[in-house]
């Protein structure tokens, strides 16, 4: 942690570190140091720090922090687990309406009371934005991971730590006669503490030293423990370790030997005795190609990828499952008894839907839940209960048809999607009519039906259930069933039979043709857990005007962050590169008000409204922003000025070799140089009193010339003389034709090619001579 100012009533003071700051004051300090990502909720004094927390934010903010919250989704309040790790939490846990678990902190300088599934929409929220920020894209959708197959969800990192606390509690209390699970922060400080021995742990087997500075009552604590301590402490989380071993090969129907190798994930497999462990279980050793922090999410990323479209990958595929076999039962007609039937055995691959028939007379309940619950690591097996609605019994008196489908979603969700009637109505004349080969099957208990995509049928005495089992491949719903239907005796007979008459018998009268359709049934479903409609949209709105308020309060910071740093950068510069542009007055005067600013804002100025620190910052810049200008302007002006001269020394050299006559510019017209050399002379007048007056001011003083009116000096003069002095030259072109003494013009190219190719031509003559073979020409064969 870097040192930092830490107010405590008036004036300032320095300490050497957090804890001795949070003892000795208020906490209002503003300190720095390293951060790290955490699964934490922060409630500030308005706003809500989600998903990043300072290295010790859980302590500075201990019962306005929400940590290790996600393992009570699915929970009552009074549940044996609740109640156990309520004693372990530094922030308070309370019982909602619907005997769910809540969540009390202090948000907006008032008491709230917040559900698990809205600390968990909030850490979504904020892990959303994080995302969006660093891909500069929208997110819309994404990939948790969820824990599957075989786990122990209390054999975990978190549970080897609690044994080392339990251990250092007792010797602290008996070694310093200090009960360390009586203050929540110093409970918290040793749950770090001893988190980091572990790691250390892991690596090296001597003895480990753990030291707490101030850890309660001004006392230091301290104490040590090595590898072969620790595993004994753990003997029995160790023991554990085999159980989802053996859960996972009698689920996956494999044998070890079948095993070809091992990856272990997560940071707890680290932990030597745990490699061992698995080591032993497998008869082999085991891999850590992977970094075990990051497994799952690159899988998570992966996943993403597959499902995209924006993206190609090599041909993969995951198949999720269903952790826990799904059940559902409904009670019959005529009787009292139930029937029972398991929709989804052990691990059947998802998404999945299946069409279960039933022939009822009137509406009727499925509920639906875990066949077995004691693999469940929730105490509810229940997952809801579904009524079928608007069910009525055939015109006459027979029972319908009623086909519902059961599905388990791509996110792992059982529901019942729909459910629909079969229901015969006669047909149109000009109607045809089809036969369905759905077979119904009556009321008793079916026998398991397979996962392949064949139509299962069982034909009892009672009314039952024949679920007929389909493929959702695509993800998608399944197909309604067939809309018609046609009882098989009201088939059309063939055309031929149809057109035999009897003579001695009369004719047969004409059946009524028959059609069935498919009415659409609605749904009501009761789902354990499930949060309703009205709640869930009063969450979002909840959720809606916090998003805001965290927008707003970030400006706010922003302005107050912005107020501090303004401080803290003159404070330094004003003893450093701005001391000679200000006056030593205004200096003492500046130092003083930067001092009462900073005061301000560790006390009265804590938590103030944004528009007070915008003010607060604008009186600071209008003493600072012109030492500032004049600064940068020193720096700056030089640099313009050389610049100026040397282009005036160029376009001066120009004029001076147009009027030396140097030929590189005499098609220059005079009148055309002399605007250059005017221009020349009236900038450099310019440039030599503003230079001169400059030079006569102090550099406390605002500049006679600033840097930008030289940089447009130069362009002025730029644009004056380079259209002048970068004339080109006009072109000459020379002549292309001769005129020979004895003929008319030749072509001088033609000519010399005619000289060249026609060997038998008459050379001409020059000057009145002829060659010497000119008294006869040679004509010449050539091959």
């Amino acid at each position: 942690w870097q040192r930092r100012p830490f107010s405590r009533g008036p004036g300032t003071h320095w300490v050497e570190s957090f804890e001795k700051a949070r003892e000795e004051g208020s906490g209002s300090g503003t300190w720095r140091g390293r951060w790290r990502r955490r699964s934490v909720i922060s409630f500030g004094s308005k706003n809500r720090t989600i998903g990043v927390a300072a290295k010790n934010q859980q302590i500075t903010h201990a019962n306005n922090t929400v940590s290790n919250f996600k393992r009570f989704h699915g929970r009552a309040f009074g549940d044996p687990f609740i109640q156990k790790e309520k004693e372990n939490l530094s922030y308070d846990l309370v019982p909602l309406k619907n005997g769910g678990v809540g969540i009390k902190v202090m948000y907006m300088d008032e008491e709230h009371l917040f559900s698990v599934e809205q600390i968990t929409a909030m850490l979504l929220t904020k892990l959303k934005e994080t995302a969006e920020n660093n891909l500069k894209k929208p997110v819309t959708d994404c990939v948790i991971s969820v824990l599957g197959t075989a786990f122990d969800p209390f054999l975990g990192g978190k549970n080897f730590d609690e044994k080392l606390v339990e251990y250092f509690c007792a010797e602290f209390k008996t070694k310093y006669k200090l009960d360390a699970k009586s203050k929540i922060r110093a409970l918290l400080r040793l749950y770090q503490e001893c988190e980091k021995l572990k790691k250390l742990m892991s690596s090296n087997s001597t003895d480990l030293p753990l030291n707490i500075e101030c850890f309660m009552n001004d006392k230091d604590v301290s104490g040590k423990m090595n590898r072969s301590q620790f595993e004994e402490l753990c003997a029995e989380l160790l023991q554990k370790i085999e159980v989802p071993l053996h859960l996972l090969l009698e689920q996956t129907q494999l044998k070890v030997e079948d095993v070809s190798a091992v990856e272990i994930v997560g940071g707890a497999t680290r932990i030597p005795a745990v490699k061992e462990r698995i080591a032993k279980f497998f008869g082999k050793d085991i891999s850590t190609t992977l970094n075990a922090d990051e497994a799952v999410a690159r899988g998570c990323a992966l996943q993403c990828a597959i499902l995209s479209p924006a993206f190609k990958v090599r041909e993969f595929s995951v198949t999720d499952a269903v952790p826990f076999p799904i059940s559902l039962v409904w009670n019959h007609d005529s009787e009292d008894t139930e029937g029972v039937h398991e929709v989804f055995s052990r691990n059947h691959p998802a998404p999945f839907s299946k069409v279960l028939t039933f022939l009822r007379r009137g509406p009727f309940e499925l509920e639906a839940f875990y066949s077995d619950p004691q693999g469940v690591p929730y105490p509810e097996a229940k997952i809801g209960r579904f009524v079928v609605q608007n069910v009525s019994a055939q015109k006459d008196g027979e029972k319908s048809r009623v086909k519902v489908k059961v599905r388990v979603n791509t996110h792992g969700i059982f529901t019942i999607s729909t459910a629909s009637m079969v229901e015969k109505v006669p047909a149109e004349e000009n109607e045809g009519s089809s036969v369905e080969a759905d077979m119904e099957c009556l009321n008793q208990r079916p026998p398991e039906n397979s996962d392949t995509d064949k139509n299962v049928q069982q034909d009892n005495s009672e009314a039952g259930t024949q679920p007929q089992v389909q493929t959702d491949g695509q993800q998608t719903s399944q197909s309604p069933p067939s809309p018609e239907l046609t009882s098989e005796e009201n088939k059309i007979p063939d055309a031929d039979k149809a057109n035999e008459k009897k003579v001695d018998q009369p004719p047969e009268a004409k059946k009524p043709k028959i059609k069935v359709v498919n009415v659409e049934l609605p749904i009501e479903a009761n789902l354990v857990w499930q949060l309703g409609k009205d709640l869930l949209n009063m969450y979002i709105e909840t959720e809606g005007k916090m998003i805001m308020q965290d927008k707003l309060e970030k400006e706010r910071n922003d302005a107050k962050n912005a107020v501090e740093e303004y401080v803290y950068e003159f404070r330094d510069k004003l003893c450093g590169p701005y001391e000679k542009f200000i006056c030593e007055q205004d200096h003492q005067n500046f130092l003083r008000l930067l001092t009462e600013t900073e005061d301000w804002l560790y006390e009265e100025g804590e938590d103030q409204a944004k528009q007070a620190y915008v003010d607060k910052l604008q009186e600071l810049m209008k003493i600072g922003t012109p030492v500032k200008v004049r600064f940068q302007e020193a720096e700056e002006r030089p640099k313009m000025f050389e610049e100026l001269g040397q282009r005036l020394q160029h376009y001066a050299k120009i004029a001076a070799d147009f009027r030396n006559k140097d030929e590189k510019y005499n098609h220059i017209d005079e009148s055309e140089m002399k605007k250059v050399e005017k221009s020349v002379n009236e900038v450099m007048e310019w440039m030599n009193n503003v230079m001169n007056a400059q030079a006569k001011r102090s550099l406390d003083q605002d500049p006679v010339v600033r840097a930008q009116e030289i940089k447009a000096k130069i362009k002025e003069l730029n644009n004056t003389c380079e259209p002048v002095v970068t004339q080109p030259k006009p072109k000459i072109e020379s002549p292309k034709l001769e005129r020979t003494p004895n003929g008319p013009n030749i072509d001088r190219k033609e000519q010399d090619l005619e000289g060249k190719n026609n060997f038998g031509a008459e050379p001409p003559h020059q000057n009145g001579e002829c060659y010497p073979n000119e008294k006869s020409s040679v004509n010449m064969d050539l091959d």
